[in-house]
């Protein structure tokens, strides 16, 4: 019924330069809804580093979704990081760093960002995500088409994974994460940890995922770069990450999940393409 292919963590400047170029191919050579990536396409977002991530992007087959992360910001220049952080990565991929959407008849993605500029902690690597662009969110998929596939995207795990190498301690992360479960959001797709995972988030009727993306980068933790392939029907998700291993991208790890059932009918359901209440209040 439908197939993406989701990308994160590229981190161009110490990027896997024959992984990178193997995935270019393999998006093209298996034919998806969409090519999703979600963050940290840079390392220290120099602008050589944009300059060769947006060209890779470009090199992607259409459509795609890109997410910006923490380290797509001018690390060393005070001023843009306080004022205008996402500037370079806008130029750079041709998407908006907020409010970011894409709709289909069977997938809607809608994509918040978790990354800031600067906060008011020491590590700014860390997340925030913030609860009324959430609950936008949230409710704009929740007017998405019935049957399609319901996907959040941002850059950190809103809710910590056990057994990781980092976290992303993304502030207010469980109350959104209950939020776009009560929504009937199948997937929050994010990366910044650089190993991939599928599990169930343990909050609403448990038919919500949480999905993480491996890097194609040399800053592996652990696992080889990877990339997840997510497949869809009317009853399962099969989420399989594909690994970098002796040259080629092959099946490593599958994760094979239940999926929502979506009971409401196209006559009654609301449009998509129109604000909800949430929405027209906050204009």
């Amino acid at each position: 019924m439908g197939r993406l292919l989701q990308f994160s963590d590229i981190h161009f400047g110490v990027e896997h330069r024959r992984a990178c170029a193997a995935a270019v191919d393999y998006a093209h050579a298996t034919p998806s809804d969409l090519i999703l990536i979600t963050g940290d396409i840079t390392q220290k977002g120099y602008p050589d580093e944009f300059k060769a991530a947006g060209d890779w992007i470009r090199a992607m087959p259409e459509p795609r979704f890109v997410n910006v992360g923490n380290h797509d910001v001018p690390y060393w220049d005070v001023a843009a990081r306080l004022f205008y952080p996402w500037k370079a990565f806008e130029r750079a991929t041709g998407h908006p760093a907020h409010d970011h959407q894409f709709l289909a008849p069977d997938l809607m993605v809608r994509g918040v960002t978790t990354a800031r500029g600067w906060q008011a902690r020491a590590n700014w690597s860390k997340g925030v995500i913030d609860l009324a662009q959430t609950k936008k969110a949230a409710n704009a998929l929740r007017q998405a088409p019935p049957g399609a596939l319901r996907i959040l995207a941002c850059h950190h795990p809103l809710i910590e994974m056990i057994g990781t190498p980092m976290t992303g301690d993304v502030k207010r992360g469980d109350a959104a994460a209950l939020i776009f479960a009560e929504a009937g959001v199948d997937l929050i797709m994010t990366g910044h940890v650089h190993i991939p995972f599928a599990l169930p988030i343990d909050l609403a009727d448990r038919c919500s995922y949480a999905i993480g993306c491996g890097t194609l980068s040399h800053r592996e933790r652990g696992t080889p770069p990877s990339f997840n392939q997510v497949d869809w029907d009317a009853k399962t998700i099969t989420v399989t990450a594909m690994a970098w291993i002796d040259g080629a991208f092959t099946p490593h790890q599958t994760w094979r999940l239940n999926r929502r059932q979506d009971t409401r009918k196209s006559a009654t359901a609301p449009n998509p393409n129109q604000p909800g209440p949430l929405e027209k209040a906050a204009v």
